[in-house]
């Protein structure tokens, strides 16, 4: 009977001992020198176990931060027996290594699936890398901020171009008469003459009036191309936030291109006609736009938008071109140079 008992206590003893290392083993052989807390678990470090709640954890990581900091440790301190200062530091950083990993819900999500998981070792390293060489911050938020500070550096230089521009015309005589002109017709210039208290120095009334001038050539002069007046709609932010609405409208407008040219074949009005004798000459519209009127409608009467025209236009352009580089005094130097001294007589030296 007693032999029985002792066989009975035997067999519910390795009977715990293995239940016990099949709970343990598994965190064990989790553990990943390198990762996390290394060799050691980040709930054990803490004092916690795997059901403590975040604020249970962070509880625990002050009690013992303040306990193992480097600023606080003290010799001789019996709460600290056998500890000097540099295995005092060495917990300390554990420690803070475990709290950085269990107070982030992603984080400690991941590290506890490392524990159940122990198998997919090259998966912990990718995860556990993934996560630290991320950026902290959210890359929406610095898209945002890098095209907010690029569309503000695009509207100054676009306003610093503009008032160069502005200045300059105000020193072209052609538009400052055209522009006093304006300003006499419109009573700006034509005051009395001013007495008494109220009567203003030479130079205050030439800043009014060259203020009005500018004013005039401001508004009356339609500056197109790179120095054409800044609008905020055509600033990057706006381009990319009006993109959608701007994609609908060119597939609208393309749809009925096709319907009404090429499927109904109705004919080109003017505007259809400038369109298409624009797309010829491979020019943006703002580089059409600074082309003259009068010009424009040359194009119309020769009736650039049909193909062959514009073939026979771009040959008489290219041949007065040809003709007027021919007579060209400056041209006619450059060739006498690349036959007589170019890169063709270029020798090499005889050592």
């Amino acid at each position: 009977m007693a032999a029985s008992t002792l066989a009975t206590l035997r067999l519910g003893f390795w009977s715990s001992i293995l239940l016990l290392l099949a709970i343990l083993v598994p965190h064990v052989a989790a553990l990943i020198e390198g990762l996390y807390c290394g060799t050691q678990i980040c709930y054990d470090v803490l004092g916690v176990t795997r059901d403590s709640s975040k604020s249970e954890i962070g509880r625990a990581y002050r009690q013992l931060a303040r306990k193992y900091h480097p600023d606080r440790f003290q010799a001789g301190d019996p709460a600290l027996a056998g500890e000097t200062p540099e295995s005092a530091q060495q917990k300390f950083l554990l420690i803070a290594t475990a709290y950085e990993t269990l107070k982030d819900e992603d984080s400690r999500r991941d590290y506890d699936y490392m524990l159940d998981h122990p198998e997919q070792y090259y998966s912990h390293y990718y995860t556990y890398y993934r996560r630290r060489l991320a950026p902290k911050v959210d890359v929406r938020i610095v898209i945002l901020v890098t095209v907010c500070a690029i569309s503000i550096f695009q509207y100054y230089s676009w306003w610093s171009s503009y008032t160069e521009a502005i200045n300059y015309l105000t020193t072209v005589p052609k538009y400052r008469i055209q522009a006093t002109a304006l300003a006499k017709q419109q009573g700006l210039l034509n005051r009395t003459k001013e007495k008494g208290k109220n009567r203003r120095s030479k130079e205050e009334i030439r800043e009014e009036e060259e203020e009005i001038i500018r004013d005039i050539i401001k508004n009356k002069i339609d500056i197109k191309g790179g120095y054409q007046k800044p609008n905020v709609s055509d600033i990057l932010l706006c381009r990319i936030v009006l993109f959608p609405y701007h994609l609908c409208a060119y597939v609208v407008w393309y749809c009925t291109w096709v319907y009404r040219f090429s499927i109904r074949r109705e004919e080109y009005g003017e505007e259809e006609k400038l369109y298409v004798i624009r797309k010829h000459m491979k020019m943006s519209q703002a580089q059409f736009d600074t082309l003259d009127d009068q010009l424009k409608q040359t194009f119309l009467q020769q009736q650039l938008w049909l193909e062959e025209n514009y073939e026979v236009y771009k040959e008489e352009q290219e041949a007065e071109m040809k003709m007027k580089m021919a007579n060209d005094p400056r041209w006619k130097r450059y060739r006498r140079w690349m036959k007589s001294e170019g890169p063709g007589r270029i020798t090499f030296i005889d050592d």
